[in-house]
């Protein structure tokens, strides 16, 4: 006998009320911007003109800047961004970054040891790229080195998957590869 499976129903036994159901909270963040950023070496330290810069626009605009204005979601291989309106209540938009694309994270800063802060490629309509560094500022210390934790465990995954498809083609260590992905959490 040959059993034949509609795709709609094989889709539907995967998504079974038996599963335990995964929830992402996310972090209620105040997004502070992003501004471009220079050079290609991303060490301790990179961040901190950036986000001094994008502090500095936030503190002076800040008269009717609601406490959290967006949500910040580390899934394993997408950090997600819900933009909240003013009563705190999620938008349709939404920016979505691509975890392979994002170069570095801190959450280690002089101006606020409430920030996390990550530096993002942003690849261009012509196939160009320049190197974003955004930032958020979080409710406590905390919560900023909670981020940078989920960060680095969103890399992690999202290296172990990029090798095991044959997407990384190093001849280094895997440690040495994986030490390039982790985040300073300080």
């Amino acid at each position: 006998a040959v059993l034949f499976h509609e795709p709609e129903a094989i889709e539907l036994c995967t998504t079974t009320p038996l599963m335990k159901a995964r929830t992402h909270s996310g972090c209620k963040v105040t997004y502070l911007g992003k501004v471009s950023t220079t050079g290609m070496q991303f060490l301790s330290g990179c961040t901190e003109k950036p986000v001094i810069e994008l502090w500095k626009k936030h503190t002076l605009a800040r008269e009717d800047v609601f406490p959290a204005n967006a949500l910040l979601e580390i899934r394993p291989f997408q950090v997600w961004l819900h933009h909240l309106d003013h009563k705190g209540e999620a938008t349709v938009h939404m920016d979505t970054f691509q975890v392979a694309r994002i170069a570095y994270c801190t959450a280690d800063h002089n101006v606020s040891p409430n920030i996390f802060a990550w530096v993002y490629r942003e690849i261009n309509d012509d196939l160009s790229y320049q190197m974003d560094c955004h930032a958020v500022q979080c409710e406590s210390k905390l919560e900023a080195k909670k981020l940078a934790h989920a960060m680095m465990e969103a890399f992690k995954k999202t290296f172990h998957s990029m090798k095991s498809d044959g997407r990384i083609h190093r001849s280094s260590s895997s440690e040495e590869a994986s030490q390039e992905l982790e985040s300073d959490d300080g």
